[in-house]
Protein backbone atom coordinates (compact mmCIF):
# COMPACT_ATOMS: atom_id res chain seq x y z
CA UNK A 1 0.00 0.00 0.00
CA UNK A 2 2.77 2.44 0.92
CA UNK A 3 6.53 2.99 0.79
CA UNK A 4 8.91 3.94 3.59
CA UNK A 5 12.08 5.85 2.65
CA UNK A 6 14.58 5.66 5.51
CA UNK A 7 18.24 5.52 6.60
CA UNK A 8 19.34 8.71 4.88
CA UNK A 9 19.67 12.41 5.51
CA UNK A 10 16.47 13.99 4.21
CA UNK A 11 16.46 17.76 3.70
CA UNK A 12 12.91 19.13 3.78
CA UNK A 13 13.88 22.56 2.32
CA UNK A 14 11.13 24.06 4.49
CA UNK A 15 13.83 25.77 6.54
CA UNK A 16 17.56 25.95 5.94
CA UNK A 17 19.31 22.67 6.84
CA UNK A 18 16.11 21.23 8.36
CA UNK A 19 16.38 17.47 7.96
CA UNK A 20 14.48 14.34 8.99
CA UNK A 21 15.13 10.59 9.12
CA UNK A 22 12.30 9.04 7.13
CA UNK A 23 9.30 9.64 4.87
CA UNK A 24 6.21 7.47 4.44
CA UNK A 25 4.41 7.70 1.07
CA UNK A 26 1.09 6.41 -0.27
CA UNK A 27 -0.35 6.91 -3.77
CA UNK A 28 2.31 9.43 -4.72
CA UNK A 29 1.73 11.63 -1.68
CA UNK A 30 3.76 12.21 1.48
CA UNK A 31 1.66 10.92 4.36
CA UNK A 32 4.04 11.43 7.26
CA UNK A 33 7.63 12.43 8.03
CA UNK A 34 9.63 11.67 11.15
CA UNK A 35 11.91 9.01 12.58
CA UNK A 36 12.08 5.58 10.99
CA UNK A 37 11.13 4.00 14.31
CA UNK A 38 7.97 6.09 14.65
CA UNK A 39 6.87 5.62 11.04
CA UNK A 40 7.48 1.88 11.19
CA UNK A 41 5.39 1.63 14.33
CA UNK A 42 2.59 3.87 13.02
CA UNK A 43 2.27 2.40 9.52
CA UNK A 44 3.53 -1.13 10.05
CA UNK A 45 0.48 -2.81 8.52
CA UNK A 46 0.37 -0.43 5.55
CA UNK A 47 4.04 -0.49 4.53
CA UNK A 48 4.47 -2.73 1.49
CA UNK A 49 7.88 -1.46 0.36
CA UNK A 50 10.95 -0.15 2.17
CA UNK A 51 13.62 1.89 0.39
CA UNK A 52 16.92 1.96 2.26
CA UNK A 53 18.68 5.22 1.34
CA UNK A 54 21.97 3.72 2.59
CA UNK A 55 23.11 6.97 4.17
CA UNK A 56 22.67 9.02 1.01
CA UNK A 57 21.03 12.46 0.92
CA UNK A 58 17.47 13.14 -0.21
CA UNK A 59 16.12 16.50 -1.40
CA UNK A 60 12.74 17.55 -2.80
CA UNK A 61 12.63 16.63 -6.49
CA UNK A 62 14.63 19.05 -8.63
CA UNK A 63 12.55 20.72 -11.35
CA UNK A 64 13.98 22.73 -14.26
CA UNK A 65 11.80 25.82 -14.64
CA UNK A 66 12.78 26.62 -18.22
CA UNK A 67 13.90 24.28 -20.96
CA UNK A 68 12.85 22.84 -24.30
CA UNK A 69 12.35 19.13 -23.73
CA UNK A 70 12.16 17.98 -27.34
CA UNK A 71 14.97 20.34 -28.31
CA UNK A 72 17.18 18.89 -25.59
CA UNK A 73 16.51 15.43 -26.99
CA UNK A 74 17.45 16.67 -30.45
CA UNK A 75 20.73 17.92 -29.00
CA UNK A 76 21.43 14.40 -27.80
CA UNK A 77 20.64 12.67 -31.08
CA UNK A 78 21.91 15.04 -33.79
CA UNK A 79 24.84 17.28 -34.76
CA UNK A 80 25.52 19.71 -31.95
CA UNK A 81 28.22 22.35 -32.19
CA UNK A 82 28.26 24.15 -28.84
CA UNK A 83 31.33 22.40 -27.43
CA UNK A 84 33.51 23.27 -30.41
CA UNK A 85 36.32 25.70 -29.65
CA UNK A 86 37.46 26.71 -33.13
CA UNK A 87 36.02 27.45 -36.55
CA UNK A 88 38.21 24.67 -37.96
CA UNK A 89 36.67 22.12 -35.60
CA UNK A 90 33.17 23.27 -36.54
CA UNK A 91 33.98 23.10 -40.26
CA UNK A 92 35.34 19.56 -39.91
CA UNK A 93 32.18 18.40 -38.12
CA UNK A 94 29.97 19.98 -40.78
CA UNK A 95 31.94 18.38 -43.63
CA UNK A 96 31.74 15.01 -41.90
CA UNK A 97 27.99 15.32 -41.49
CA UNK A 98 27.47 16.55 -45.07
CA UNK A 99 29.28 13.47 -46.38
CA UNK A 100 26.54 11.26 -44.86
CA UNK A 101 23.68 13.11 -46.60
CA UNK A 102 22.01 12.73 -49.98
CA UNK A 103 22.67 15.50 -52.50
CA UNK A 104 19.53 17.49 -51.70
CA UNK A 105 19.21 16.66 -47.99
CA UNK A 106 19.36 19.52 -45.50
CA UNK A 107 22.42 19.89 -43.28
CA UNK A 108 21.03 20.88 -39.90
CA UNK A 109 23.20 21.79 -36.93
CA UNK A 110 22.58 23.22 -33.49
CA UNK A 111 24.48 25.38 -31.05
CA UNK A 112 27.37 27.12 -32.86
CA UNK A 113 28.96 29.78 -30.66
CA UNK A 114 31.55 32.09 -32.16
CA UNK A 115 32.42 33.36 -28.68
CA UNK A 116 34.21 30.02 -28.17
CA UNK A 117 36.50 30.78 -31.14
CA UNK A 118 39.64 32.87 -30.72
CA UNK A 119 38.89 34.74 -33.97
CA UNK A 120 35.11 34.96 -33.28
CA UNK A 121 34.52 33.73 -36.83
CA UNK A 122 30.98 33.59 -38.23
CA UNK A 123 30.71 31.55 -41.43
CA UNK A 124 29.53 33.27 -44.61
CA UNK A 125 26.98 31.52 -46.80
CA UNK A 126 29.59 30.99 -49.53
CA UNK A 127 31.73 29.06 -47.06
CA UNK A 128 28.71 26.97 -46.07
CA UNK A 129 28.08 26.29 -49.77
CA UNK A 130 31.59 24.85 -50.10
CA UNK A 131 31.46 22.90 -46.83
CA UNK A 132 28.07 21.35 -47.64
CA UNK A 133 28.61 20.68 -51.32
CA UNK A 134 25.87 23.13 -52.26
CA UNK A 135 23.25 21.58 -49.99
CA UNK A 136 20.68 23.63 -48.07
CA UNK A 137 22.14 24.41 -44.64
CA UNK A 138 20.56 25.84 -41.49
CA UNK A 139 22.61 26.16 -38.32
CA UNK A 140 21.15 27.62 -35.13
CA UNK A 141 23.34 29.60 -32.78
CA UNK A 142 23.55 28.41 -29.16
CA UNK A 143 21.09 31.15 -28.13
CA UNK A 144 18.61 30.18 -30.88
CA UNK A 145 18.26 33.84 -31.77
CA UNK A 146 20.73 33.78 -34.67
CA UNK A 147 21.03 31.32 -37.57
CA UNK A 148 23.33 30.64 -40.51
CA UNK A 149 21.91 29.63 -43.87
CA UNK A 150 23.56 28.58 -47.12
CA UNK A 151 22.78 30.04 -50.54
CA UNK A 152 20.53 27.08 -51.39
CA UNK A 153 18.59 27.49 -48.14
CA UNK A 154 18.10 31.21 -48.75
CA UNK A 155 16.93 30.52 -52.30
CA UNK A 156 14.42 27.90 -51.16
CA UNK A 157 13.09 30.46 -48.66
CA UNK A 158 12.78 33.11 -51.37
CA UNK A 159 15.25 35.46 -49.69
CA UNK A 160 16.84 37.80 -52.24
CA UNK A 161 18.57 41.16 -52.23
CA UNK A 162 15.13 42.78 -52.37
CA UNK A 163 13.63 40.90 -49.39
CA UNK A 164 12.85 43.33 -46.58
CA UNK A 165 13.57 42.48 -42.95
CA UNK A 166 10.51 40.94 -41.29
CA UNK A 167 9.20 42.53 -38.08
CA UNK A 168 11.44 41.47 -35.19
CA UNK A 169 14.17 40.11 -37.43
CA UNK A 170 17.29 41.09 -39.36
CA UNK A 171 18.71 39.68 -42.59
CA UNK A 172 22.39 40.58 -42.25
CA UNK A 173 23.77 41.92 -45.53
CA UNK A 174 27.13 42.81 -47.07
CA UNK A 175 28.08 46.18 -48.52
CA UNK A 176 26.27 45.33 -51.75
CA UNK A 177 23.03 44.53 -49.91
CA UNK A 178 23.33 40.77 -50.45
CA UNK A 179 22.46 38.42 -47.60
CA UNK A 180 25.54 36.99 -45.86
CA UNK A 181 23.62 34.00 -44.53
CA UNK A 182 23.36 35.34 -40.97
CA UNK A 183 19.75 35.71 -39.83
CA UNK A 184 18.56 37.17 -36.55
CA UNK A 185 15.37 36.13 -34.74
CA UNK A 186 12.22 36.20 -36.91
CA UNK A 187 14.24 36.45 -40.14
CA UNK A 188 15.18 32.81 -39.61
CA UNK A 189 11.51 31.84 -39.70
CA UNK A 190 11.58 32.45 -43.47
CA UNK A 191 14.04 29.57 -43.82
CA UNK A 192 12.59 27.36 -41.08
CA UNK A 193 9.29 27.27 -42.98
CA UNK A 194 10.91 25.44 -45.89
CA UNK A 195 12.90 22.92 -43.83
CA UNK A 196 11.23 19.49 -44.18
CA UNK A 197 9.31 18.46 -41.09
CA UNK A 198 10.88 15.91 -38.79
CA UNK A 199 9.00 12.61 -38.63
CA UNK A 200 6.69 11.83 -35.73
CA UNK A 201 8.98 8.97 -34.78
CA UNK A 202 11.90 11.41 -34.63
CA UNK A 203 9.98 13.70 -32.23
CA UNK A 204 8.98 10.71 -30.07
CA UNK A 205 12.57 9.52 -29.93
CA UNK A 206 13.89 12.99 -29.11
CA UNK A 207 11.42 13.45 -26.26
CA UNK A 208 12.03 9.99 -24.79
CA UNK A 209 15.79 10.48 -24.99
CA UNK A 210 15.44 13.87 -23.31
CA UNK A 211 13.28 12.70 -20.42
CA UNK A 212 15.43 9.62 -19.74
CA UNK A 213 18.49 11.89 -19.58
CA UNK A 214 16.77 14.38 -17.26
CA UNK A 215 15.69 11.62 -14.88
CA UNK A 216 19.30 10.40 -14.74
CA UNK A 217 20.32 13.91 -13.63
CA UNK A 218 17.85 13.91 -10.76
CA UNK A 219 15.21 16.06 -12.44
CA UNK A 220 11.66 14.97 -11.59
CA UNK A 221 10.02 17.53 -13.85
CA UNK A 222 10.50 20.45 -16.19
CA UNK A 223 8.69 23.48 -17.53
CA UNK A 224 9.02 23.30 -21.30
CA UNK A 225 8.05 25.17 -24.44
CA UNK A 226 7.85 22.88 -27.49
CA UNK A 227 4.48 23.42 -29.13
CA UNK A 228 5.35 25.85 -31.93
CA UNK A 229 8.57 24.44 -33.39
CA UNK A 230 7.58 21.19 -35.05
CA UNK A 231 4.76 21.96 -37.45
CA UNK A 232 1.15 21.47 -36.39
CA UNK A 233 0.72 21.55 -32.62
CA UNK A 234 -0.56 17.98 -32.45
CA UNK A 235 2.85 16.66 -33.51
CA UNK A 236 4.68 17.59 -30.27
CA UNK A 237 1.53 16.81 -28.27
CA UNK A 238 1.48 13.36 -29.84
CA UNK A 239 5.08 12.89 -28.72
CA UNK A 240 4.08 13.60 -25.13
CA UNK A 241 1.19 11.16 -25.42
CA UNK A 242 3.47 8.48 -26.86
CA UNK A 243 6.25 8.88 -24.30
CA UNK A 244 4.63 9.86 -21.01
CA UNK A 245 1.26 8.18 -21.41
CA UNK A 246 2.03 5.42 -23.90
CA UNK A 247 5.29 4.26 -22.31
CA UNK A 248 4.12 5.21 -18.80
CA UNK A 249 7.25 7.21 -18.03
CA UNK A 250 6.71 9.30 -14.92
CA UNK A 251 8.02 12.84 -15.38
CA UNK A 252 6.10 16.01 -14.55
CA UNK A 253 5.95 18.18 -17.68
CA UNK A 254 4.51 21.68 -17.47
CA UNK A 255 4.09 23.06 -20.99
CA UNK A 256 3.99 26.72 -21.90
CA UNK A 257 1.93 27.55 -25.00
CA UNK A 258 3.61 29.76 -27.59
CA UNK A 259 1.22 32.46 -28.78
CA UNK A 260 1.67 31.37 -32.40
CA UNK A 261 0.47 27.87 -31.53
CA UNK A 262 -2.33 28.97 -29.23
CA UNK A 263 -5.29 28.97 -31.65
CA UNK A 264 -4.54 25.43 -32.80
CA UNK A 265 -3.75 24.31 -29.26
CA UNK A 266 -7.04 25.43 -27.74
CA UNK A 267 -8.93 23.47 -30.40
CA UNK A 268 -7.23 20.18 -29.51
CA UNK A 269 -6.37 20.67 -25.83
CA UNK A 270 -9.19 18.43 -24.56
CA UNK A 271 -7.84 15.53 -26.61
CA UNK A 272 -4.45 15.80 -24.87
CA UNK A 273 -5.29 15.67 -21.19
CA UNK A 274 -2.39 13.43 -20.25
CA UNK A 275 -1.05 12.05 -16.97
CA UNK A 276 1.87 14.09 -15.62
CA UNK A 277 1.38 16.75 -18.33
CA UNK A 278 -0.18 20.12 -17.60
CA UNK A 279 -0.49 23.31 -19.65
CA UNK A 280 0.55 26.73 -18.46
CA UNK A 281 1.08 30.31 -19.54
CA UNK A 282 1.05 31.94 -22.96
CA UNK A 283 4.69 32.16 -24.11
CA UNK A 284 5.82 35.40 -25.78
CA UNK A 285 9.24 36.60 -26.94
CA UNK A 286 9.99 40.28 -26.30
CA UNK A 287 13.60 40.30 -27.54
CA UNK A 288 16.58 38.15 -28.45
CA UNK A 289 19.85 37.34 -26.67
CA UNK A 290 23.06 39.03 -25.57
CA UNK A 291 25.25 36.71 -27.65
CA UNK A 292 23.88 37.84 -31.00
CA UNK A 293 23.32 41.41 -29.73
CA UNK A 294 19.56 41.01 -30.19
CA UNK A 295 18.62 41.48 -26.52
CA UNK A 296 16.83 44.85 -26.50
CA UNK A 297 18.71 47.42 -24.41
CA UNK A 298 17.81 50.94 -23.31
CA UNK A 299 21.33 52.04 -24.34
CA UNK A 300 23.48 50.79 -27.25
CA UNK A 301 25.81 47.82 -26.94
CA UNK A 302 29.24 48.68 -25.60
CA UNK A 303 30.99 46.73 -28.38
CA UNK A 304 28.53 47.65 -31.17
CA UNK A 305 27.24 51.18 -30.51
CA UNK A 306 25.27 51.16 -33.76
CA UNK A 307 22.67 48.80 -32.25
CA UNK A 308 20.56 48.45 -29.11
CA UNK A 309 19.18 45.05 -30.05
CA UNK A 310 15.86 43.87 -31.44
CA UNK A 311 12.30 44.42 -30.29
CA UNK A 312 10.16 41.46 -31.34
CA UNK A 313 6.79 43.20 -30.88
CA UNK A 314 5.58 46.78 -31.05
CA UNK A 315 4.07 47.97 -27.76
CA UNK A 316 0.54 47.68 -29.14
CA UNK A 317 1.07 44.13 -30.42
CA UNK A 318 2.59 42.94 -27.14
CA UNK A 319 -0.32 44.48 -25.27
CA UNK A 320 -2.76 42.61 -27.53
CA UNK A 321 -1.05 39.30 -26.76
CA UNK A 322 -1.27 39.94 -23.02
CA UNK A 323 -4.93 40.84 -23.44
CA UNK A 324 -5.56 37.60 -25.34
CA UNK A 325 -4.05 35.63 -22.47
CA UNK A 326 -6.31 37.39 -19.98
CA UNK A 327 -9.39 36.65 -22.10
CA UNK A 328 -8.60 32.95 -21.68
CA UNK A 329 -7.72 33.29 -17.98
CA UNK A 330 -4.07 32.63 -18.70
CA UNK A 331 -0.87 34.06 -17.35
CA UNK A 332 1.90 35.15 -19.68
CA UNK A 333 5.50 33.91 -19.77
CA UNK A 334 7.65 36.48 -21.53
CA UNK A 335 11.22 35.99 -22.73
CA UNK A 336 12.89 39.25 -21.74
CA UNK A 337 16.67 39.57 -21.54
CA UNK A 338 17.44 43.24 -22.18
CA UNK A 339 16.30 46.01 -19.83
CA UNK A 340 14.23 47.71 -22.55
CA UNK A 341 12.39 44.47 -23.28
CA UNK A 342 11.75 44.07 -19.56
CA UNK A 343 10.39 47.61 -19.35
CA UNK A 344 8.07 47.02 -22.31
CA UNK A 345 6.83 43.76 -20.80
CA UNK A 346 6.22 45.28 -17.37
CA UNK A 347 4.19 48.09 -18.93
CA UNK A 348 2.06 45.60 -20.87
CA UNK A 349 1.40 43.61 -17.69
CA UNK A 350 0.69 46.73 -15.61
CA UNK A 351 -1.91 47.84 -18.17
CA UNK A 352 -3.58 44.43 -18.16
CA UNK A 353 -2.69 42.73 -14.88
CA UNK A 354 -3.26 39.08 -14.14
CA UNK A 355 -6.51 38.38 -12.31
CA UNK A 356 -5.14 35.11 -10.96
CA UNK A 357 -1.85 33.27 -10.76
CA UNK A 358 1.57 34.76 -11.50
CA UNK A 359 3.06 35.96 -14.75
CA UNK A 360 6.53 34.69 -15.62
CA UNK A 361 9.43 36.92 -16.66
CA UNK A 362 11.98 34.65 -18.32
CA UNK A 363 15.74 35.34 -18.05
CA UNK A 364 15.62 38.94 -16.70
CA UNK A 365 19.15 39.52 -17.91
CA UNK A 366 19.52 43.23 -17.16
CA UNK A 367 17.67 45.30 -14.56
CA UNK A 368 17.76 48.67 -12.83
CA UNK A 369 16.24 50.14 -9.67
CA UNK A 370 13.04 51.26 -11.38
CA UNK A 371 12.42 47.89 -13.01
CA UNK A 372 12.95 46.07 -9.72
CA UNK A 373 10.53 48.43 -7.97
CA UNK A 374 7.93 47.77 -10.69
CA UNK A 375 8.35 43.99 -10.52
CA UNK A 376 7.84 44.05 -6.76
CA UNK A 377 4.40 45.55 -7.31
CA UNK A 378 3.27 42.80 -9.70
CA UNK A 379 2.31 39.13 -9.21
CA UNK A 380 5.30 37.85 -11.17
CA UNK A 381 8.01 35.23 -10.78
CA UNK A 382 11.44 35.54 -12.32
CA UNK A 383 12.56 32.51 -14.31
CA UNK A 384 16.35 32.74 -14.04
CA UNK A 385 19.16 30.62 -15.47
CA UNK A 386 22.27 30.55 -13.25
CA UNK A 387 24.14 28.67 -15.97
CA UNK A 388 24.12 31.83 -18.09
CA UNK A 389 26.67 33.33 -15.69
CA UNK A 390 29.01 30.40 -16.26
CA UNK A 391 28.60 30.53 -20.03
CA UNK A 392 28.21 34.24 -20.85
CA UNK A 393 30.99 35.83 -18.80
CA UNK A 394 33.49 37.29 -19.52
CA UNK A 395 32.35 38.17 -23.06
CA UNK A 396 29.16 39.68 -21.62
CA UNK A 397 31.34 42.44 -20.16
CA UNK A 398 32.30 43.32 -23.75
CA UNK A 399 28.64 43.58 -24.70
CA UNK A 400 27.44 45.66 -21.73
CA UNK A 401 30.52 47.47 -20.46
CA UNK A 402 31.70 47.78 -16.88
CA UNK A 403 28.99 50.26 -15.80
CA UNK A 404 26.07 47.98 -16.65
CA UNK A 405 27.59 44.60 -15.82
CA UNK A 406 26.73 44.74 -12.05
CA UNK A 407 23.05 44.72 -13.09
CA UNK A 408 23.39 41.63 -15.31
CA UNK A 409 21.83 38.48 -13.85
CA UNK A 410 21.88 39.98 -10.32
CA UNK A 411 20.48 36.95 -8.50
CA UNK A 412 21.48 38.01 -4.98
CA UNK A 413 19.70 41.32 -5.32
CA UNK A 414 16.55 39.84 -6.84
CA UNK A 415 16.18 37.45 -3.91
CA UNK A 416 17.06 40.14 -1.36
CA UNK A 417 14.25 42.22 -2.88
CA UNK A 418 11.98 39.24 -2.10
CA UNK A 419 11.14 38.55 -5.72
CA UNK A 420 10.20 34.91 -6.32
CA UNK A 421 12.87 33.21 -8.45
CA UNK A 422 12.76 29.82 -10.16
CA UNK A 423 15.80 28.06 -11.61
CA UNK A 424 16.14 26.61 -15.07
CA UNK A 425 18.76 25.75 -17.65
CA UNK A 426 17.26 26.83 -21.00
CA UNK A 427 18.46 23.50 -22.39
CA UNK A 428 19.45 22.76 -25.10
CA UNK A 429 20.97 26.24 -25.17
CA UNK A 430 22.84 25.44 -21.94
CA UNK A 431 23.64 22.12 -20.22
CA UNK A 432 20.60 20.77 -18.39
CA UNK A 433 22.36 19.44 -15.25
CA UNK A 434 20.74 21.12 -12.19
CA UNK A 435 23.98 20.66 -10.24
CA UNK A 436 25.70 22.94 -12.74
CA UNK A 437 23.00 25.55 -12.15
CA UNK A 438 23.40 25.23 -8.38
CA UNK A 439 27.20 25.49 -8.74
CA UNK A 440 26.90 28.60 -10.93
CA UNK A 441 24.46 30.25 -8.51
CA UNK A 442 26.78 29.87 -5.52
CA UNK A 443 30.12 30.50 -7.29
CA UNK A 444 29.31 32.70 -10.31
CA UNK A 445 32.12 31.14 -12.31
CA UNK A 446 32.79 28.35 -14.76
CA UNK A 447 33.77 24.89 -13.54
CA UNK A 448 37.52 24.71 -13.25
CA UNK A 449 38.01 28.43 -12.69
CA UNK A 450 39.41 29.55 -9.34
CA UNK A 451 38.60 33.28 -9.11
CA UNK A 452 36.06 34.81 -6.71
CA UNK A 453 33.31 34.87 -9.33
CA UNK A 454 31.81 37.20 -11.91
CA UNK A 455 30.18 40.03 -9.95
CA UNK A 456 30.72 37.97 -6.78
CA UNK A 457 28.42 40.07 -4.62
CA UNK A 458 25.51 38.44 -6.51
CA UNK A 459 26.27 34.88 -5.29
CA UNK A 460 23.52 32.88 -3.61
CA UNK A 461 23.75 30.61 -0.58
CA UNK A 462 23.43 26.88 -1.07
CA UNK A 463 19.94 26.90 0.44
CA UNK A 464 18.83 29.65 -1.95
CA UNK A 465 20.38 27.89 -4.94
CA UNK A 466 18.67 24.56 -4.23
CA UNK A 467 15.41 26.42 -3.55
CA UNK A 468 15.46 27.77 -7.12
CA UNK A 469 14.98 24.21 -8.40
CA UNK A 470 12.51 23.09 -5.74
CA UNK A 471 10.11 25.56 -4.15
CA UNK A 472 11.02 28.20 -6.77
CA UNK A 473 9.90 26.04 -9.68
CA UNK A 474 6.75 25.12 -7.75
CA UNK A 475 5.98 28.78 -7.05
CA UNK A 476 6.34 29.58 -10.75
CA UNK A 477 3.16 27.61 -11.41
CA UNK A 478 1.30 28.38 -8.17
CA UNK A 479 1.93 24.88 -6.78
CA UNK A 480 4.07 25.69 -3.76
CA UNK A 481 1.37 24.14 -1.58
CA UNK A 482 1.94 20.67 -3.09
CA UNK A 483 5.47 20.71 -4.55
CA UNK A 484 8.96 21.88 -3.74
CA UNK A 485 9.43 20.74 -0.15
CA UNK A 486 9.28 17.45 1.75
CA UNK A 487 6.23 17.83 3.93
CA UNK A 488 3.02 16.01 4.72
CA UNK A 489 0.46 16.34 1.92
CA UNK A 490 3.06 17.16 -0.75
CA UNK A 491 3.89 15.17 -3.88
CA UNK A 492 6.35 12.32 -3.31
CA UNK A 493 8.97 13.56 -5.78
CA UNK A 494 12.55 13.24 -4.53
CA UNK A 495 16.13 13.57 -5.74
CA UNK A 496 18.74 11.46 -3.92
CA UNK A 497 22.44 12.35 -4.22
CA UNK A 498 25.53 10.67 -2.87
CA UNK A 499 26.73 13.92 -1.27
CA UNK A 500 25.40 16.51 1.15
CA UNK A 501 25.44 19.76 -0.83
CA UNK A 502 25.36 21.74 2.42
CA UNK A 503 28.57 20.11 3.62
CA UNK A 504 30.79 19.74 0.53
CA UNK A 505 33.14 22.38 -0.86
CA UNK A 506 32.05 24.39 -3.91
CA UNK A 507 34.30 22.41 -6.23
CA UNK A 508 32.81 19.13 -5.01
CA UNK A 509 29.25 20.10 -6.00
CA UNK A 510 29.75 18.89 -9.56
CA UNK A 511 31.29 15.63 -8.35
CA UNK A 512 27.98 14.67 -6.76
CA UNK A 513 26.21 11.72 -8.35
CA UNK A 514 22.49 11.04 -8.59
CA UNK A 515 21.64 7.82 -6.73
CA UNK A 516 17.85 7.75 -7.16
CA UNK A 517 15.20 9.84 -8.87
CA UNK A 518 11.70 9.33 -7.47
CA UNK A 519 8.48 10.61 -9.08
CA UNK A 520 5.03 10.00 -7.62
CA UNK A 521 6.58 7.76 -4.99
CA UNK A 522 8.15 5.42 -7.57
CA UNK A 523 11.84 5.01 -8.36
CA UNK A 524 12.14 6.09 -12.01
CA UNK A 525 15.94 6.17 -12.15
CA UNK A 526 18.49 4.19 -10.19
CA UNK A 527 22.22 4.63 -10.57
CA UNK A 528 23.57 1.12 -10.71
CA UNK A 529 27.16 2.32 -10.85
CA UNK A 530 27.57 1.46 -14.52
Amino acid sequence: MGTLFFNGKIYTMVNERENIEAVYVENGQIIKTGTAETLLKTFNERITKKVDLKGYVMYPGFVDSHLHLIGHGEKLIKLYLSEMTSAEEMEFALREKAATLTSDEWLIGEGWNENNFIDRKIFHRHELDDISGGRPVLLSRVCRHAFLASTKALALAGITKDTIDPPGGIIVRDNDGEATGLLHDSAAELVKKVVPEASQNYLNTALKTSIKHLLSLGLTGGHSEDLSYYGYVERPLSAYRSVIEGEEIKFRAHLLVHHEAFEDFKNVKKEYELPFVEYGALKIFADGAFGGRTAWLSQPYNDAPETSGVSIHADFDLAKLVQKAREYHMNVAVHTIGDMALKQTIEAIKNNPAKEGRDRLIHVGLVDDELIADMKQLPVILDIQPGFVASDFPWLIERLGTERIPNAFPFRRLIDEQLICAGGSDAPIEPVDPLLGIFAAVTRRKPGESHEGYVPEQKLTMFEAIALYTVGSASAIMQEDVKGVIKEGYFADFTVLDQDLFEVSEDEILKSKVVLTIVDGDIVYENKGE
